[in-house]
């Protein structure tokens, strides 16, 4: 299929997308943990992980186990669960930036000999441990909770201690930890930091040798993530005074998840007979002050904060409706924006990442406008936790309908449904394979 073409459409075959799905995921395992795809992503990104266990669960619950805790074998003496594992089989130079220039950790970073980024990312991991738990209990469950539960609670921790901001909400200190890397929430917070190293950073990059350009953040977009990163490092990934980096914004979808998978941690708190009672309450006030300092009632969804200025960043992207996974809030302003002309208008596909009605949407290029699986599937969850059925339904056909037709892409054009980025991605399939054993058949998986 050419770039620019529309995939013809068909009735998918599911029990084919099963086993294409399932290969996916065994193509890019590697032992212990999954890589996102083996070109442009070799090593092991934190949140994929959450995401690959969720779909594992269907096919290897010892694998789901597994890759949740190589994740967590890496996890620094600070309590934070790094957003890479760097794979030392890997060539230094196959990605960029690799682990030279995260060096050096300090001494509350990864255990010894194991090397990794000083970021984080969206805490799904519990609620992930939680749902592989919830389709195969029995003692290897009972034992993988007892396992992972502490170190999840120490995830949790640092980032309540250590990553609070105003009002209790908690920071994110690059875009990549939001994992919506160039969203549009962070152009204005991105722009005063200066991108002098643009000309070195054309030729370090090494997505461009797996990924169109058109597809992926720019070249000044990376001289600005290479700096955030470099005054991050310099001071031993300190979060001492967090407002004094160049980057510290609050991100809905960030919260959101972490209050999230605060619920589950209280669910697997009890599993082992663990008090709840810190989970639950960390999670109701959190959820509280989502929905009290990050709602906008003009835009009808929640917006990014930057810390450093006290300004909202008033855009509309799929990371302002994620906080619909928790309850009470603004229920019925996020179900009209999600069902109307920005997310949702005659042909859309899935959940655009950003406002297709917006001047500046580019919905091939990452996460301007492109739709992907996985905050698809979170709101997916989000509506079948609300009984909101239809609209369910709905995005599971899209999200069958979007790899029927392009394959396991990283993401896709949300209104051609042509792949995008780089294939044979590993949340695709595992998220898909959850699509697929949730959802009822025979309903008409094309739309």
């Amino acid at each position: 299929m050419s770039i620019g073409t529309t995939p013809e459409p068909r009735a998918p075959d599911i029990a084919g997308l099963r086993r294409e799905a399932a290969a996916t995921l065994l193509r890019n395992w590697r032992g212990s943990a999954t890589v996102p795809t083996t070109a442009l992503y070799p090593h092991q990104w934190s949140w994929d992980s959450a995401f690959i266990a969720v779909g594992q669960a269907h096919l290897s619950p010892r694998r789901a186990f597994a890759e949740l805790t190589a994740l967590h074998g890496a996890q620094w003496g600070d309590g934070r669960v790094p957003q890479i594992v760097f794979n030392p089989a890997v060539p230094a130079d196959a990605y960029f930036p690799g682990p030279a220039f995260w060096r050096p950790l300090p001494r509350h970073g990864p255990p010894a000999g194991v090397s990794t980024t000083g970021l984080v990312q969206p805490p799904v991991h519990a609620a992930a441990l939680l749902a592989v738990v919830e389709r195969h209990p029995g003692a290897a469950a009972d034992a993988a909770v007892r396992r992972l539960y502490p170190r999840l609670a120490r995830s949790h921790d640092y980032l309540f201690d250590r990553r609070r901001v105003a009002s209790g909400l908690v920071g994110i200190v690059h875009p990549w930890e939001s994992g919506l890397d160039n969203s549009p929430s962070w152009d204005e917070p991105l722009g005063a930091v200066d991108p002098g190293l643009a000309d070195d950073i054309a030729v370090l990059r090494r997505d461009l040798r797996h990924a169109d350009a058109g597809h992926r953040p720019t070249d000044d977009d990376y001289a600005r993530y290479m700096g955030i990163v470099a005054a991050y490092r310099d001071r031993g990934y300190a979060d001492d005074d967090l407002l004094s980096l160049p980057f510290c914004t609050v991100d809905p979808l960030f919260c959101a998840v972490l209050a999230w998978s605060e619920h589950a941690l209280a669910a697997l708190a009890r599993r082992i007979g663990v008090d709840p009672g810190r989970h639950v309450e960390r999670a109701r006030e959190l959820t509280h002050q989502i929905h009290t300092r990050l709602f906008d009632p003009v835009l009808g969804c929640y917006v990014a904060l930057d810390a450093r200025t006290g300004r909202p960043l008033a855009k509309r992207t799929v990371s302002g409706l994620v906080p619909l996974l928790l309850p009470g809030g603004h229920r019925s302003a996020l179900l009209a924006t999600l069902t109307g002309p920005a997310f949702a208008a005659p042909g859309v596909r899935g959940v655009p990442s950003y406002d297709l009605t917006a001047a500046d949407a580019d919905p091939r290029r990452y996460w301007r406008g492109p739709t992907w699986l996985n905050t698809t599937w979170l709101l997916w969850r989000a509506l079948l936790a609300h009984g909101e059925t239809g609209h369910a339904a709905r995005l599971a056909a899209d999200m069958v309908g979007l790899v029927a037709g392009a394959g396991f892409r990283e993401y896709f054009h949300p209104v051609t449904g042509e792949g995008l980025g780089s294939d044979h991605f590993s949340w695709t399939a595992a998220l898909l394979l959850d699509v697929l054993a949730r959802e009822p058949e025979g309903q008409g998986w094309q739309r």
